[in-house]
């Protein structure tokens, strides 16, 4: 028997619900090429995510990628090193350079006060990324973006179905992107989307996701194939369906945390955040071990040790990776040193709807016994 304990589990409906949702697929043998599952799904997301428009891709890498080609966007971007490595990489590959700008101590988004500093002739737009469901200073983000005359795409992977002052965080900046990957608090196997206002956006993803056909004999733009298919949207409707009940299983997970490890010197937990509907979509612990006692690795070995596996989220720093580090000095993480400290001490504990309170008391048992 599997004892170990996984940093996540896929969430996903009961079987019969799934392959209910799919019958219909094996009576049209429409599998891909945005039918009908297509269709609802980005209806329904829509109206979830209180967006004007939205395009569903094959997953959330490809939304960036193309969503920054469909901008046409040059020189540099300004953006964090405190984040996965899609977000940089979706930079890189279409000819831009990235310019890493440090973290907010408090939030781990980007530091607003150090964007303009940044700003230079080059620049282009602005790519911050909301962390752990922490959501970016978007209006002072807004206010530089305007000054500069920058667009502003935000990587929006972990807020799926937060609301900031009562507003879809996908409305916020010239466009948002969302990872519908199997890890993520909604996910439809695989797939992403972009969040905008623009139809003439709309009208360019279209042609990037799908060679640039627009009839059997014309093509007119060079696009790739960046489509969902008809069984990851069948599971993505599913999941809406249930999406409200597995965040607030997620929140009681966390709160389950919190009763355990609220007040623990030396351990900083994820604060919330004034005005933001919070979505529990990650647990990160900031382990200072000069006051805790035990570094955060010497953490995650002894919870490693009884079957629980966590992660060191995110490190290490984009600019530290062996892809940037040293090919240029904009790349160099001395020059982020918040986001450095911050990912040498962070560790994101199991979380998911059905995590049983057992085993988060015995987690947070374990890490109670390293504090010396």
């Amino acid at each position: 028997m599997n004892t170990q304990i996984q940093v996540t589990k896929s969430s996903i409906p009961e079987f019969e619900e799934y392959v209910n949702e799919i019958k219909e697929i094996w009576q049209t043998h429409w599998l891909t090429n945005m039918g009908k599952k297509h269709e609802e799904l980005s209806k329904k997301l829509k109206e979830y995510l209180h967006v004007p428009n939205i395009d569903l891709l094959v997953n959330g890498h490809m939304a960036l990628e193309m969503v920054i080609q469909a901008m046409n966007l040059k020189g540099e971007v300004i953006t964090t090193p405190f984040t996965f490595v899609s977000t940089t990489h979706a930079i890189v590959r279409n000819g831009l350079k990235p310019v890493f700008c440090d973290i907010d101590t408090e939030t781990l988004t980007i530091d607003v006060s150090k964007i303009e500093a940044l700003i230079t002739d080059q620049t282009s737009a602005i790519i911050p990324v909301h962390v752990y469901g922490n959501i970016c200073d978007v209006f002072e983000i807004e206010r530089i973006a305007k000054k500069y005359g920058l667009k502003v795409i935000y990587d929006a992977c972990h807020a799926f179905g937060e609301e900031y002052s009562d507003i879809g965080i996908g409305n916020f900046g010239d466009a948002s992107i969302f990872s519908f990957h199997a890890t993520k608090v909604y996910n439809s196997i695989e797939g992403g989307a972009v969040c905008h206002h623009d139809k003439r956006l709309q009208e360019i993803l279209w042609d990037l996701k799908n060679f640039g056909i627009h009839d059997p004999e014309d093509v007119i733009a060079v696009g790739a194939n960046a489509k969902m298919n008809e069984f990851s949207a069948a599971m993505g409707i599913c999941n809406l369906r249930h999406i409200d009940e597995y965040i607030d299983g997620r929140r009681r997970v966390v709160e389950r945390y919190c009763e355990h490890l609220a007040g623990i010197a030396g351990l900083r937990l994820k604060a919330d955040q004034a005005k933001v509907k919070s979505n529990y979509c990650y647990f990160p612990v900031i382990f200072e071990e000069k006051i805790f006692g035990a570094t955060r690795n010497e953490v995650f070995d002894k919870l490693a040790e009884a079957g629980i596996n966590t992660r060191k989220y995110f490190y290490p720093l984009m600019n530290e990776l062996g892809c940037y580090k040293g090919k240029s000095e904009k790349y160099d993480s001395k020059e982020t040193p918040v986001a450095l400290h911050i990912s040498k001490r962070v560790l994101t504990l199991p979380l998911y709807p059905d995590l049983d309170f057992s085993d988060v008391d015995k987690i947070c048992g374990i890490i109670k016994s390293c504090k010396k």
